[in-house]
């Protein structure tokens, strides 16, 4: 089913207190959301070895984590939201909402560009907001051998424990993602039946699979500085491969849970974007999305799989459409977890 969405009013946004003065650095240290916002417990390890080396106060209740993944080979970042009410050595678990962010972009995308710190402060749930660096949200087929990096085995178990075990996340989950975050939060959702109640998807590619699509993936990923071919494999070639991560390949998975997905379609500049020229790549690319958004529009209706739509028309592959977008879908996505 379709859902029309009315127009919102634009969004008002601040970069995050990231930029600003940093807290001390610890190593799995102690302390509640009124001290340091630190680890609680002794700094337990995901399944694979994956552990919190070094959880840095960036402002708040906000923290950044510095983690040790086997599943990377390497260590990198991850910026954690917490709710007001969280404490150290508390017993209570709370709801999680996990946000990724799109490509040549890092952790620390959704606090710079949206109000994200003000929109979970009015909810119990611990927001957690993963590096995924240009590596398109899956485990590398890397022409069959896989092996690292395998972003997908980071952020579904090795982020997931980590935060479950040392910040008592439980199992209420859901997503959010904006571009190449937009299709992982979906990929995930259809690859994990019941790792998420809900996920939403802001501008993303949701048909990996139609005409065209592969080659613009392949183009955007080399202009990236990497081997296209090592991501998800050669097309057609390795179709399988593909096909196991295409959110429309995958849509029958998504039965039972909550789906929103929204982009534009006119290639035509949206309320607050810049003043850009017809041929702009943001406007382009939106086009293409937006039709592959409607591919996948279609194959949910074929296959009776609910969801809600918002197909609009005029904006560019940026933020002050991600912003209404997402300001719109939050309450829902709270109430998914309970939150």
């Amino acid at each position: 089913m379709t859902v029309s969405v009315p127009s919102r009013p634009r969004v008002r946004w601040r970069r995050s207190l990231a930029a600003g003065a940093i807290g001390t650095v610890t190593v799995a240290g102690l302390g509640g959301v009124g001290g340091a916002a630190q680890a609680a417990g002794p700094g337990l390890k995901a399944d694979d070895g994956a552990q919190i080396t070094a959880t840095t106060r960036v402002a708040g209740n906000e923290v950044d984590l510095t983690i040790s993944s086997p599943a990377l080979g390497k260590s990198v970042k991850t910026r954690v939201l917490l709710p007001a009410s969280w404490q150290a050595g508390g017993s209570a678990t709370y709801p999680v909402l996990y946000a990724f962010h799109g490509g040549q972009d890092d952790y620390t995308s959704w606090t710079r560009n949206t109000d994200i710190e003000a929109w979970a402060a009015k909810y119990n749930a611990i927001v957690v907001m993963p590096e995924a660096a240009n590596g398109s949200y899956a485990d590398w087929y890397n022409y069959g051998k896989g092996g690292t990096p395998k972003w997908e085995t980071f952020h579904t178990s090795e982020v997931r424990q980590l935060i479950e075990r040392n910040y008592r996340a439980g199992g209420a989950r859901a997503a959010i993602g904006n571009s190449s975050g937009a299709q992982g939060a979906l990929s995930y959702a259809a690859r994990h039946p019941g790792l998420f109640r809900y996920v939403a998807s802001l501008s993303g590619i949701l048909s990996m699979r139609s005409p065209g699509i592969p080659a613009m993936l392949m183009f955007t990923n080399a202009g990236n500085g990497q081997d296209p071919y090592a991501i998800w494999g050669i097309p057609r070639f390795d179709d399988a491969n593909w096909a196991a991560h295409d959110p429309a390949a995958l849509a029958d998975k998504l039965r039972g849970t909550g789906v929103f997905f929204s982009a534009g379609t006119t290639g035509r500049p949206g309320p607050g974007d810049p003043d850009v020229a017809p041929w702009d790549i943001g406007l382009l690319s939106e086009i293409a999305i937006g039709q592959n958004n409607k591919d996948f529009q279609k194959r949910l209706d074929e296959l009776k799989v609910p969801y809600t739509a918002h197909i609009y028309g005029d904006g560019r592959h940026n933020w002050p459409a991600w912003r209404r977008e997402a300001t719109f879908i939050w309450p829902t996505l709270m109430r998914s977890i309970g939150a």
